[in-house]
């Protein structure tokens, strides 16, 4: 068996394990009732209404860490940044810089393939007011631990999207000391490249806080980054 269906199938087994969980009892009952009563725009889908798997290629160079699936976007659609504004976003940056294959994603069968990149995040479920309570995090940190140690030898950059999934990534890997901001960027262990972004939730994108060429400018330093085009000197915090 080659490695990459090694890590394809591990990937696989925990995103099986991640539909069935329903360790946070707060978070299975907000999911299912948000697939019960629904939007009004998507009141004739049938909503997934479960913890939402992760995907990508599974010899990622460059993985992206968000803080939960949307009530309406990833707990819809059953895919991860799939069907919401911040799912739009991600992937039009995502394919303007090389990693996807087309600049939308809608559904999980529209076809999109990811390439150099995995997406994942903090928590699997969608959250109250996209507020995931501390245990919650906890409880999930089990399935971000799993992806960190399987994409381990081919990871380069990891991109956390909002200061949640910073601190998450952060407690896993047992790296201390590190302030979170939009375009920091910090060498960590074995050659690697932590980069934080602010989170495309509407919250940012609809203010200014977080404008298009800040965010397509966060793809392209990561993009450098694998490319051997921009050093990171590890010496030096940025």
């Amino acid at each position: 068996m080659s490695n990459a269906s090694e890590e394809s199938v591990l990937l696989r087994k925990m995103n099986e394990h991640v539909v069935r969980c329903k360790l946070c009892p707060r978070l299975t009952r907000y999911i299912k009732e948000v697939g019960r009563t629904k939007a009004k725009t998507f009141i004739d889908d049938l909503y997934w209404a479960k913890p939402v798997p992760t995907f990508g290629d599974p010899r990622a160079k460059l993985l992206v860490i968000g803080l939960a699936p949307a009530a309406h976007g990833g707990n819809r659609t059953g895919r991860i940044f799939t069907g919401d504004s911040s799912g739009d976003w991600l992937v039009r940056a995502l394919f303007e810089t090389g990693f996807a294959s087309k600049p939308t994603s809608v559904s999980k069968d529209d076809g999109l393939i990811l390439k150099d990149v995995y997406l994942t995040a903090a928590v699997r479920c969608a959250p109250p007011l996209n507020k995931p309570d501390p245990l919650e995090i906890s409880n999930c940190s089990q399935y971000l631990i799993t992806e960190t140690k399987t994409l381990d030898k081919t990871t380069k950059v990891i991109l956390t999207l909002g200061k949640i999934a910073f601190d998450a990534y952060c407690k896993v890997c047992n790296i201390k000391g590190l302030r979170f901001g939009h375009n920091k960027i910090y060498p960590i262990y074995d050659g690697k490249t932590l980069l934080a972004s602010y989170h495309p939730s509407r919250r940012n994108t609809n203010t200014g806080t977080l404008t298009w060429p800040m965010w397509i400018n966060i793809f392209q330093t990561a993009r450098s980054i694998i490319n051997g085009e921009y050093k990171v000197d590890e010496g030096k915090s940025y």
